[in-house]
């Protein structure tokens, strides 16, 4: 019985089920925004791999596709600009929007008075 690699295994249940690759990029970009950063990059890197690949991510940033896939890797240390180029490049591929809300230690999600 052949196997498959990891990557193929994703890229076919995307295939089977469109929404998980969202799923995947708002679990990359939730671990970002927590301070997961080394977590954050390596979801995103694997959300690329199952999706638009490094090298329409290199066309859609003006990037070179093998410095894309340094920066997102375990070793990576992109800058904010790097990271914040990749994560819109990934947003309008995937043709989702993103937004973030504070919500107060506690789970309270109301405004503080002024």
């Amino acid at each position: 019985m052949p196997t498959i690699s990891y990557n193929e295994s994703v890229k076919r249940r995307i295939a089977d089920k469109p929404e998980l690759a969202g799923e995947m990029l708002e679990d990359a970009v939730n671990s970002l925004l927590a301070g997961e950063l080394d977590e954050g990059r390596l979801l995103l890197r694997q959300y690329v791999k199952a999706t638009i690949g490094f090298q329409e991510l290199a066309e859609r940033t003006g990037k070179i596709d093998k410095a894309l896939m340094r920066t997102l890797s375990a070793q990576g240390n992109p800058t904010a600009t790097n990271l914040f180029e990749i994560i819109q490049a990934c947003v309008k591929a995937e043709g989702v929007s993103l937004s973030a809300h504070v919500v107060r230690d506690g789970g309270m999600n109301t405004p503080a008075p002024i």
